[in-house]
C-alpha cells in the first residue's frame, strides 16, 4: 500500500494529547483518525453527509473497524491519511485506509459501513445513484458541475446558497443581500452529482474590459475543498471571453489569504460593507 494508492488524503498533526506514557501516537487514536478522514472524503464526493442521508432515506452504521499496526506515530508528526472505498455490496461498503508519514507506511485498516434504514437499523440496498457516485469518485471522475448563465436561470440555486451564507450564517440583511444587479450579472452556481447547490459568485462589469465579481459563497459544509477555486476560475473564463482585462473584487478580510492564492493583489486601503470589514483586491488577466 502506498499514498498513490488514494484519491483522498487527508492531512493532520498530531497533538499532545495523542500521544501515551511511550511518547507514541495512544494505540486508539488511529480510529479517529481514519473517521476525520472520512468527513474529507464526504467533502471529496461534494456530499453534506446529514443532508445527503436525510434525501436519500438511510444511514450508514459501523459494522467492522480493523487497525494493523507498522510503526509509530509521535507528537507532532505530519500525517497522511488515505481513505478508498474498496467494495460495495447489496448493503455494505468496504473502505480501506492508510496513515503515513512522509512515505512511510504506519497503519492499515478496515472500515466497514452498512447502510441501514435509521428508525429500524435494517439493511437497505445502496441506492444505485449513491453507488454511482462512489464509483465515479474512485473512478477519477469529477464531482461538481459548474453552470454559468443568466439570473432567471440560475436564481433559485444562487439564491439558496447566499441565503444560507450570507443571511443566515454571517446575519446580513436580506435588504442589503439583493439588488438589481443580479439581473444583468453573469452568475456560476456549482452543484453536485444530485444537483444540490454548494457554491455560487457572480460578474459584473462596471466598465469596458473591467469585471467585477462578487457574492462569492460555497456552504459552510463543502469549505476547503476547492470549490471556491472552481467558481472562481469559471467566472474568470466568461471575463475573459467577453474581453476584460482585468478582475476586481471586495474581499471580506477573513477571505483574503484565499484570493492571493488566486492570483489577486490588495488595492486601496480596507473599508466596511455591511458591517464586515473588506479590502479591494485586483487580478490582471493580461
Amino acid at each position: 500500500m502506498t499514498r498513490n494508492d488514494f484519491r483522498l488524503l487527508h492531512r493532520l498533526r498530531v497533538r499532545w494529547a495523542e500521544v501515551d506514557m511511550q511518547k507514541i501516537v495512544f494505540n486508539g487514536h488511529y480510529l479517529m483518525y481514519f473517521d476525520t478522514a472520512m468527513a474529507d472524503y464526504w467533502r471529496a464526493l461534494a456530499l453534506p453527509y446529514e443532508q445527503t442521508m436525510h434525501a436519500l432515506g438511510g444511514d450508514l452504521y459501523v459494522k467492522k473497524a480493523s487497525v494493523e499496526y507498522h510503526a509509530s506515530a509521535r507528537y507532532d508528526d505530519q500525517l497522511d491519511v488515505g481513505l478508498k472505498c474498496q467494495r460495495i455490496g447489496n448493503s455494505s461498503m468496504q473502505f480501506v485506509g492508510g496513515i503515513f508519514c512522509g512515505d512511510q507506511l504506519l497503519i492499515t485498516g478496515e472500515l466497514i459501513y452498512v447502510y441501514a434504514n435509521p428508525a429500524t437499523q435494517t439493511s437497505l440496498p445502496v441506492p444505485e445513484s449513491l453507488r454511482a457516485i462512489f464509483q465515479g469518485f474512485e473512478g477519477g471522475e469529477a464531482m461538481t458541475t459548474c453552470q454559468v448563465g443568466a439570473w432567471d436561470v440560475l436564481q433559485a440555486s444562487a439564491q439558496a446558497v447566499r441565503t444560507d451564507v450570507f443571511v443566515g450564517e454571517q446575519g446580513i440583511a436580506p435588504e442589503d443581500e439583493w439588488d438589481a444587479a443580479d439581473a444583468t450579472a453573469v452568475h456560476a452556481v456549482l452543484s453536485n452529482r444530485y444537483g444540490v447547490p454548494l457554491g455560487t459568485a457572480r460578474l459584473l462589469q462596471p466598465e469596458a474590459g473591467v469585471a467585477q465579481m462578487g457574492r462569492m459563497a460555497v456552504t459552510r459544509l463543502m469549505r476547503g475543498s476547492g470549490f471556491g477555486h472552481q467558481l472562481l476560475e469559471a467566472l474568470v473564463q466568461a471575463a475573459l471571453a467577453r474581453g476584460d482585462t482585468e478582475v476586481r473584487l471586495h474581499a471580506q478580510r477573513s477571505a483574503e489569504g484565499f484570493y492571493k492564492r488566486q492570483g489577486f493583489e490588495p488595492y486601496g486601503e480596507p473599508f466596511d460593507e455591511v458591517g464586515i470589514p473588506h479590502i479591494e483586491m485586483r487580478r490582471s488577466l493580461v
